[in-house]
């Protein structure tokens, strides 16, 4: 008898290994073609064999067809059944879902809500008499309180000078006898020609700026800041009373930049002076910035500043015995005029209005 020598031996016309120690058997050629039927003398099989269907060995713990047997922590069950991984969600349940974090991406196949309800606002609510003046595009808000206070305002008739007064929107407010309404905000940018002045009405019976944005809107609308007669560039005119008060009083310092034109080249040493500054009848002032527009041109320059002091560009080159020959203001408060030819104007976009009122262009 020959001697064993422990490894698995094949049966006889068997194409498959035996189990280990378990000596020859018969194995059969797999599984029907039809899928049924017990196996002619299969004998045991080792774990992860063949699948019933005979789609191909199975790995352990795989998911079955039939959706039987021991799955891997965190799958998914068709039934919506078993254990899932922390922050999944099954089919069937209603646990609240986990909000978005930083850092987890655009959400972008959220359906928006269109069944939302919207906010429950009291549109007959009483506000504060210095807001309904600025809403109605007079001023702003502490200005509002001067005139109240002044006796130049009435509710319903009777005059009002106490600060803090309430109204509703119906009521009759009076400012100089002019009963005034909430209107609706416009912001319209303006590329001021020469020879307009920056007011609503001029008792010379100049013409004013107000003449070349006459047909833009049907609110009464004024311009924030001024420009002298003959200063060109940017002007900004609106009804936003809180906004102008923001955009010209001078704790504020919004930026403005000129294009400076001179009668002679202006040396650099005067340059090195406006820049550190120079003392006029109301203060001393300097330039943020300055250069020359062009290093071939020293007649033309440009100058940014911060000050709102009346004809400040124009005294700060008298000064130094300069005199400003045309003058246009290129950039105040993030806005230029870009694409705006002499005299037109247009609305803001609503890019720009947020930028105004957040302080963005700082």
């Amino acid at each position: 008898m020959a001697e064993h020598s422990g490894k698995p031996t094949r049966p006889a016309g068997g194409k498959g290994p035996g189990k280990r120690g378990d000596g020859p058997q018969k194995r059969n050629d797999g599984p029907r073609k039809d899928g049924s039927g017990p196996r002619k003398d299969g004998g045991p099989r080792k774990e992860g064999g063949f699948r019933k269907d005979g789609t191909g060995p199975r790995r352990e713990g795989g998911p079955r067809k039939d959706d039987r047997g021991p799955r891997r922590e965190g799958s998914f069950r068709k039934e919506g059944a078993g254990s899932r991984r922390e922050g999944s969600f099954r089919k069937d349940d209603n646990r609240t879902r986990r909000r978005p974090e930083e850092g987890d991406g655009p959400a972008t196949d959220r359906k928006p809500k269109t069944d939302r309800k919207p906010a429950n606002r009291d549109t007959g609510a009483a506000i504060r008499l210095n807001k309904y003046i600025a809403s109605a595009g007079i001023c702003s808000r502490r200005d509002a309180d001067k005139l109240i206070t002044a006796g130049l305002v009435s509710v319903n008739g009777n005059v009002v000078t106490e600060l803090g007064t309430k109204v509703m929107p119906g009521d009759d407010v009076r400012y100089n006898g002019e009963r005034l309404k909430d209107e609706r905000k416009v912001y319209v940018l303006l590329n001021k020609p020469k020879d307009y002045v920056t007011t609503t009405d001029d008792p010379k019976e100049r013409k004013t700026v107000m003449l070349l944005v006459k047909q833009a809107c049907k609110e009464r609308i004024y311009p924030v800041g001024r420009l002298d007669r003959n200063t060109t560039g940017v002007l900004l005119i609106s009804n936003d009373g809180d906004l102008a008060k923001r955009l010209t009083h001078p704790a504020y310092n919004k930026k403005k930049i000129y294009h400076v034109f001179l009668d002679k080249p202006l040396t650099s040493n005067d340059m090195k002076t406006l820049a550190e500054g120079v003392t006029l009848e109301d203060g001393e002032i300097r330039a943020d910035a300055i250069s020359y527009v062009h290093p071939d041109n020293k007649r033309e320059i440009g100058l940014e500043i911060h000050s709102g002091r009346n004809r400040i560009v124009r005294r700060m080159f008298e000064a130094l015995e300069y005199k400003v020959t045309k003058l246009d203001r290129v950039y105040f408060a993030g806005l230029t005029k870009k694409n705006l030819s002499r005299g037109q104007w247009r609305f803001l976009t609503d890019k720009e209005i947020r930028m105004l009122k957040t302080d963005a262009y700082e």
